[in-house]
C-alpha cells in the first residue's frame, strides 16, 4: 500500500477543490456533448445553486447532531465502560469495528467519532492491563465501521428518496420511495449483517502476529477527557441556562411528536431522523449551557460541507438544463443489463465518491442519472438508490476526506491505517456487490 499512500498524500486535494474542478468539467461536457451555449450553462449553474438549500440544511443537521450525540456525557461514559470489555488484543480489533458499525447504522456522524474514541479508550485500558495492542489497527477498525453507514438509519440517499418533493422526486415520477424498500428491506439488512461479519473476521485475520512490530498508544496520551464548559451561575438568567427543565421539556415534546407521527402512518424522512436525534440529545444534556457547548464544538465540522453543497447543486443544475443526465444515463444503459446494473452502478458510485465525498452531494450529482437508467432498463428504483449508497460508503475506506477528523483525534496519518482499510474495502465490496447481484436476478 506504500505507493497508494504516497499518491494519496501528495496528489489528492481537498473536497472543495474537487467540487470546483468537477463543476468546470461538467460545464465543459455540457458545451461539447450537447447543444448548450456557454450562457445557458452559466444560467443553469446559477439557477441551480439554491436548488439544494433544504437538503443542505438536512445533511448538515445530521452531521452536527451526530457529532453532538457522540460527545454527550452519557455516550462518553458508555465508551469508557465498553473499553473494559475486550480481554485480549485480537478481540479488541473486532470489538471496535462492530461497535463502530452499529453506531454508524444509527447515524453516520456518531459512528465516525465513536469508533475513534473507543479505539483510544481501549488502547489506554490495554496499557493499564499490560496488553499489547496495535493502535493503528484499532483506529482502522473504528473507521472501518463507517463502511455500513449508508445502509442504516441516517443513509442520506434512501431518506432523500423517501422525502416528499426532494430533488429525486422528478426521477421517481413525483412519488416517494418508502424506506421499507431500501434501508429496511430484508436484502439490505442481510447485506449489512454480512459486511459486519466478513469485515469483523478480516480484522481478526490481519491482526499482528507474535513477532510483528506493534505501535502502541504513546505514554503521553491518556484517556479522552469529558469536556467541561463554563456554567457559572451568577444571574437569574444563568440559573435558567443551567437548568435541565427547559431542554427536557422540548425533548419530551419532540418524542411525543415522533410517536404521533408514526402512529398516524407517517414515514421515515430526513427531517424525522434529525428530530429523533435532536430529541435524544435534548434528553441527554444537563442544561442549555451544555447544549450550546456541544453545538459550538460540533459546528466546526459542518462549515466545509456548507460551502460544497451549493456547488453540487450548481452541477445538478447544469446537468438538468443541458440534458447531460439523459446523455449519461443512456450511456450507462448501453453497457448494463438488468442483472449487472446494480454492480456497475455501485462501481461507478465508488469512483464518483473520490470526487464528491459527501453522500448527499453524490446523490445530487449521480442519483438522477442512475434512477433514469434504472427506469429505462426496468430495474427497481430501490436497487439504483442502494447501489449508489453502497458505492459511496464503499470507497470511503480509501478516500481521505472523512478519515481526516478520525486521524486528527487519533494523532495518526492516512498511511498508518490505509493498508488495513483497504482490506475492509475488499471484503465489504464483495459482500455488497453480491447482494446487488442476487437481488437483481
Amino acid at each position: 500500500m506504500r505507493p497508494i499512500n504516497r499518491f494519496l498524500e501528495r496528489w489528492i486535494p481537498s473536497a472543495l477543490t474537487f467540487a470546483i474542478v468537477l463543476t468546470l468539467i461538467v460545464a465543459i461536457l455540457a458545451m461539447t456533448l450537447t447543444q448548450t451555449s456557454p450562457i445557458d450553462v452559466v444560467k443553469g449553474w446559477g439557477d441551480g445553486l439554491a436548488g439544494l438549500l433544504a437538503f443542505m440544511t438536512q445533511m448538515c443537521l445530521i452531521l452536527l447532531l451526530g457529532y453532538m450525540l457522540a460527545n454527550t456525557r452519557p455516550v462518553q461514559k458508555l465508551l469508557r465502560r465498553l473499553a473494559r470489555v475486550p480481554g485480549n488484543a485480537a478481540f479488541a480489533y473486532v470489538f471496535v469495528f462492530v461497535i463502530a458499525a452499529v453506531a454508524s447504522l444509527i447515524t453516520w456522524g456518531l459512528g465516525l467519532i465513536v469508533g475513534t474514541l473507543l479505539a483510544r479508550e481501549i488502547a489506554v485500558e490495554a496499557r493499564k492491563r499490560g496488553l499489547k495492542v496495535h493502535f493503528p489497527l484499532l483506529v482502522a477498525a473504528g473507521y472501518s465501521g463507517f463502511v455500513v453507514w449508508h445502509m442504516g438509519y441516517s443513509g442520506s440517499g434512501p431518506l432523500t428518496a423517501a422525502t416528499p418533493d426532494s430533488f429525486l422526486a422528478p426521477s421517481l415520477d413525483g412519488e416517494v420511495l418508502p424506506i421499507t424498500g431500501t434501508t429496511f428491506s430484508t436484502w439490505n439488512m442481510l447485506a449489512a449483517l454480512g459486511v459486519i461479519i466478513v469485515v469483523g473476521f478480516l480484522m481478526y485475520l490481519i491482526r499482528p502476529k507474535k513477532n510483528d512490530p506493534i505501535y502502541e498508544l504513546p505514554e503521553t496520551v491518556g484517556s479522552e477527557t469529558i469536556d467541561e464548559y463554563d456554567d457559572q451561575v451568577v444571574t437569574p438568567a444563568d440559573r435558567i441556562d443551567a437548568s435541565r427543565i427547559l431542554t427536557t421539556i422540548v425533548g419530551i415534546g419532540l418524542v411525543i411528536y415522533l410517536i404521533v407521527h408514526f402512529v398516524q402512518g407517517g414515514t421515515l424522512t430526513l427531517d424525522i431522523v434529525n428530530w429523533s436525534f435532536l430529541a435524544l440529545i435534548l434528553l441527554l444534556v444537563r442544561s442549555p449551557f451544555e447544549l450550546i457547548h456541544l453545538t459550538k464544538k460540533a459546528a466546526s465540522n459542518v462549515g466545509e460541507i456548507l460551502v460544497q453543497f451549493p456547488l453540487y447543486a450548481g452541477i445538478l443544475g447544469i446537468m438538468s438544463t443541458s440534458g447531460l443526465i439523459a446523455l449519461f444515463s443512456d450511456a450507462f444503459v448501453s453497457i448494463a443489463t438488468p442483472t449487472t446494473f446494480g454492480m456497475l452502478a455501485m462501481l461507478s458510485a465508488g469512483i464518483v465518491n473520490f470526487f464528491v465525498p459527501s453522500g448527499g452531494g453524490q446523490f445530487a450529482v449521480q442519483g438522477p442519472i442512475m434512477l433514469d437508467a434504472a427506469n429505462q432498463l426496468g430495474v427497481d428504483p430501490s436497487i439504483a438508490v442502494m447501489a449508489v449508497a453502497y458505492g459511496d460508503q464503499w470507497t470511503n475506506m480509501i478516500q481521505p476526506f472523512w478519515a481526516l477528523p478520525v486521524l486528527a483525534i487519533a494523532g495518526l496519518k492516512m498511511r498508518d491505517i490505509l493498508g488495513y482499510t483497504f482490506i475492509t474495502l475488499l471484503g465489504a465490496g464483495v459482500v455488497m456487490a453480491a447482494a446487488l447481484f442476487f437481488i437483481s436476478l
